[in-house]
């Protein structure tokens, strides 16, 4: 059996009963208790970027769909993931999707890639958004749209749905035995690195062909570029110190810089890490994943990996070096940030706090609610340590309906400047705009808000395609749903 009783939000009715049970758990979170409505609202007002404005404080995170075409190209499914997007009102869209740089760094082998052959479809996204978000706003001079670039890393599946093809920064003592890497050969060479960075820089200029107005250099969630933040042990000039740990981001973010001048560069940045987590057998009860429990680190201390990690104790974080990082970045030029935490492969529940797990996943050991603070926290402790970045916060989805009293409290005293969300907004494209408004009261619709199942993270990781199967009428009726059915009655999930 599990070792506590987890409280779901959607019991909590009120504001004074959320902060009874955050006093239980000993959690500082804040939440205002009324809402302000309309245009008032601190969640509603205009961010400078530069010499743009982004037209409100909402953003929505990237996402891999698995449902491109395996030459990495366009299909009927994403089309509408990014009219959707439009939909919802959010006046900053960060990455929209996971692109590729390159083939073989896709994390399945239907992502898309940035690339001349599926440069009209990728404008095809772009415009679907604009056109959608024209429509039922009126204007997209506020609308501020990015690409998100990406290699997989450690997780690249390019060729198949279920052979992992590691490619990784260097070698790990937990997670190699995970993904299946048995050989030094997967470790990128500097000469393959400096071939990468080429790879990076196209896709900018690619991305400012198209019309976007910035790319996110993805640093988060274990791929490629974060995994290079937490390689000391890697010998030579992309390991070791933290000059040498930075210095293929640095090599990418001034190559775009040079090349395609006047293209705006953001970073979606895990800004700390635990160790890797697995399922409690011991727990376990019949038939069900057991609640998490970290891998055995006893005999790796210190612990000279992961990046935003207390290598003492992997089960804190220390914020020492992504602090240097981020005052790096914007040294650089770089004044997007995107801030999120560990992987959803090895660490899921520090990522994504959820009430219920993917089918590789564990069953929650602690309420969600702690990660989710640990989040919101650590964004506060980074804005006040570089407040002149523009910072977009995640782990909000789990607040339910409460994400718009946290969410207001947190931009409304500036220890966040907008909120992220994800694939919430495929089922409930209105939730930013029923958030704020004066005929909804600031209250969301129930049947439509996530409810963390964690279907849209166990289909993909089955090689199916990701999206809102609980909720979402269109993946209710998908071809996937019953083959995802079947895949959760078996993982026990």
């Amino acid at each position: 059996m599990n070792p506590f009783k987890l409280t779901r939000i959607p019991t909590i009715k009120k504001p004074e009963q959320f902060r009874a049970h955050l006093a239980s758990l000993g959690l500082d979170l804040q939440l205002d208790d009324e809402i302000t409505l309309g245009d008032a609202s601190p969640l509603r007002a205009p961010l400078q970027w530069g010499d743009r404005i982004i037209g409100n404080r909402w953003a929505i995170h990237p996402m891999e769909g698995w449902d491109g075409t395996t030459s990495g190209g366009v299909t009927e499914p994403m089309i509408r993931r990014w009219q959707r997007f439009g939909e919802s009102g959010a006046k900053l869209i960060w990455g929209g999707e996971a692109m590729a740089v390159r083939p073989d760094g896709r994390a399945n082998m239907n992502q898309l890639i940035v690339n001349e052959t599926n440069k009209a479809g990728i404008a095809q996204l772009r415009e679907t958004l604009i056109a959608a978000h024209a429509e039922r706003y009126g204007r997209t001079d506020d609308l501020v749209i990015g690409f998100q670039l990406t290699h997989s890393g450690r997780f690249c599946r390019p060729n198949d749905k279920k052979r992992w093809e590691s490619l990784i920064a260097y070698r790990h003592p937990i997670l190699d035995k995970k993904f299946n890497v048995q050989s030094d050969e997967q470790v990128l060479s500097d000469d393959e690195l400096k071939r990468l960075t080429d790879q990076y820089i196209a896709a900018a200029v690619i991305a400012k062909e198209i019309g976007a107005d910035f790319v996110d250099v993805k640093h988060c969630h274990g791929y490629l570029l974060h995994e290079f933040l937490g390689a000391i042990t890697r010998p030579g000039i992309y390991g070791g110190s933290f000059e040498n740990r930075t210095r293929l981001t640095r090599d990418i973010i001034q190559g775009i810089q040079a090349a395609a001048p006047g293209l705006g560069i953001g970073v979606r940045l895990s800004a700390f890490d635990f160790v890797p987590f697995k399922p409690n057998p011991a727990l376990a009860d019949a038939g069900k994943l057991g609640p998490g429990m970290p891998e055995e680190f006893a005999g790796m201390l210190p612990y000279n990996y992961q990046f935003g990690i207390n290598r003492e104790n992997p089960l804190e974080y220390d914020l020492t070096e992504t602090i240097e990082f981020v005052k790096m970045l914007s040294s650089l030029g770089v004044k997007l940030l995107n801030l999120s935490a560990g992987s959803p492969y090895y660490n899921p529940h520090i990522q994504r706090p959820a009430a219920y797990p993917p089918s590789d996943g564990y069953q929650p050991h602690e309420d969600p609610l702690i990660s989710v603070t640990r989040q919101i926290n650590v964004v506060k402790q980074l804005k006040a340590a570089v407040p002149e970045m523009i910072m977009v916060g995640s782990a909000y989805s789990y607040l339910q309906e409460l994400l718009p009293n946290v969410a207001q409290y947190y931009v409304r005293t500036g220890a966040v400047d907008s909120i992220g969300l994800g694939r919430v907004v495929l089922s409930y494209p209105d939730i930013l705009h029923a958030a704020t408004e004066a005929s909804t009261q600031g209250k969301l619709e129930g049947r439509f808000i996530c409810r963390t199942f964690s279907d849209c993270t166990t289909a993909p990781r089955n090689g199916l395609r990701s999206g809102c199967y609980p909720l979402d009428d269109y993946y209710k009726k998908f071809e996937d749903a019953p083959k995802l059915k079947e895949v959760k009655k078996l993982a026990g999930v």
